[in-house]
């Protein structure tokens, strides 16, 4: 099939960036979203152009580095799944689809459709952990967990740190990622320990990044690739209180 891809190109963080028109032919329905974008920039590339900067890693759904806004939504049309895992086949033959990074003042462009997500990595390492020594690994029954609160955290957990959230919300907030992290630990027995002290130190530190304010319209939730759940957030705000 033919499309027109409108993509948005940025040579530094400090360039203006703009919009550019590109006509691809010969695209097939089995192509993935990005070996869509490889077959482009392969293009480019013999016509002695600049190849398109975009990110990727195992293109397998797991790792959380690609992230397009693609017609107005992160990761597209397709619910449930990431930029890697999007299908060519939902779209059709003339479409004119527009392509751009994420949006977010603690997203900084660096170049093209890649943004820098270290904001993520910040506050992973002040909060988003178990510090406790527990030398070799424990028997796996020798510490009781309901089985409610572990099928919850492993939910939380399977968040892969995307920035979709980010993308979606207005705001440009966090506080689905950051929610999902606190959950996973203040569910768990191994979490109680420093439950205090890592609530308030992620909180902090998503304001001091940039991050905007959660106004609970479920944007994050329904764009989501991997649905991590709106109440987490709920659980974020009530271990809060509980830290006061």
């Amino acid at each position: 099939m033919n499309i027109t891809l409108k993509i948005w190109r940025q040579k530094n963080k400090l360039d203006k960036g703009k919009f550019v028109t590109y006509k691809l032919d010969g695209v097939s329905s089995e192509m993935t979203f990005l070996e869509m974008l490889d077959y482009l920039n392969e293009k480019l590339i013999k016509e002695d152009a600049d190849p398109i900067a975009f990110d990727s890693d195992c293109r397998e759904g797991i790792c959380g580095m690609c992230g397009l806004y693609i017609n107005g939504r992160p990761n597209g049309p397709e619910k449930g799944v990431t930029t890697c895992q999007l299908s060519m086949s939902v779209f059709k033959d003339g479409d004119k689809i527009t392509v751009e990074p994420w949006r977010s003042k603690a997203f900084p462009v660096i170049k093209d459709l890649v943004v820098d997500r270290n904001s993520f990595d910040k506050l992973i390492q002040v909060g988003g952990y178990i510090s406790a020594n527990t030398g070799a690994a424990p028997e796996a029954n020798s510490i009781p967990v309901k089985k409610e609160n572990a099928e919850r955290a492993f939910d939380s957990g399977t968040c892969i740190g995307c920035g979709t959230c980010v993308a979606a919300c207005k705001n440009a907030s966090a506080m689905l990622f950051v929610s999902a992290k606190i959950s996973q630990l203040a569910l768990l027995p191994q979490g109680q320990v420093e439950a205090r002290k890592r609530v308030i130190d992620m909180i902090n530190e998503m304001d001091n990044l940039g991050f905007g304010n959660c106004s609970n319209t479920g944007a994050c939730e329904a764009e989501c690739p991997k649905e991590i759940k709106l109440t987490n957030i709920a659980r974020l705000n009530r271990e809060y209180l509980k830290a006061f």
